[in-house]
């Protein structure tokens, strides 16, 4: 399989309806550009738990996702399950976090997950972050909505189980449902390491990207 490199990133935003969504979906690739890009930062954006112990998680896990980060966070308080019905929150809350940063990559929730929240949240970041590289994430849950993702992410011995093992230390008011727990988010991983001829590897959809094809 042929890569395609970024090059160095200074800079990323990150978004999600839920505390852990984030994590769930590329923690991950959180470790490895943190690992590889030193200073990078990173902008992160959550809708939903601003004020209850579901920030307190958030913040902890995405500070040990982004070690030596330059990390800013930002839990809103809207309404699990309801972010359709409050459209002009959200559609505000991404037009403000946009001013903030200037991001060479944007991760969000992929269009066509189950869950309504994420779903809105898909497709409004393109609005606003018009003239980045969008790519979706695939969040691990109950509902049989698992993409055809475009773009992987390899990632190195260790950081699937990382990944893994931080999500189950952070989250601790997740581990009740029987589908989150270490085999279930490494054996995602290793799918998709299957898929691009990795051991582990991270999968997304893009938006949209422009290729330059030959020359310089």
């Amino acid at each position: 399989m042929r890569e395609l490199s970024t090059g160095a990133v200074s800079e990323i935003a990150v978004v999600g309806a839920h505390c852990d969504d984030i994590a769930i979906g590329m923690g991950g690739t959180l470790l490895s550009l943190c690992a590889d890009n030193a200073g990078l930062r990173v902008h992160a954006l959550v809708l939903s738990g601003g004020g209850t112990e579901r920030e307190a998680e958030e913040r902890a896990a995405l500070d040990a996702f982004c070690r030596g980060a330059s990390l800013n966070v930002t839990v809103l308080n809207l309404p699990d399950g309801r972010a359709p019905a409050h459209w002009e929150a959200v559609k505000m809350a991404l037009h403000d976090f946009r001013q903030t940063c200037d991001p060479a990559i944007v991760f969000g929730p992929q269009r066509h997950d189950a869950h309504q929240d994420h779903r809105l949240l898909a497709e409004l970041v393109p609005t606003e972050f018009r003239d980045h590289i969008n790519l979706g994430y695939e969040i691990l849950k109950w509902e049989t909505d698992t993409p055809q993702p475009n773009v992987f992410v390899p990632l190195a011995f260790g950081v699937a189980e990382e990944k893994a093992r931080l999500l189950c230390k952070y989250y601790q008011s997740q581990v009740m449902h029987d589908w989150f727990d270490e085999e279930a988010f490494l054996g995602l991983t290793r799918l998709r390491g299957v898929q691009c001829r990795s051991r582990h590897a991270e999968a997304f959809t893009a938006e949209k990207i422009s290729l330059r094809l030959g020359g310089c």
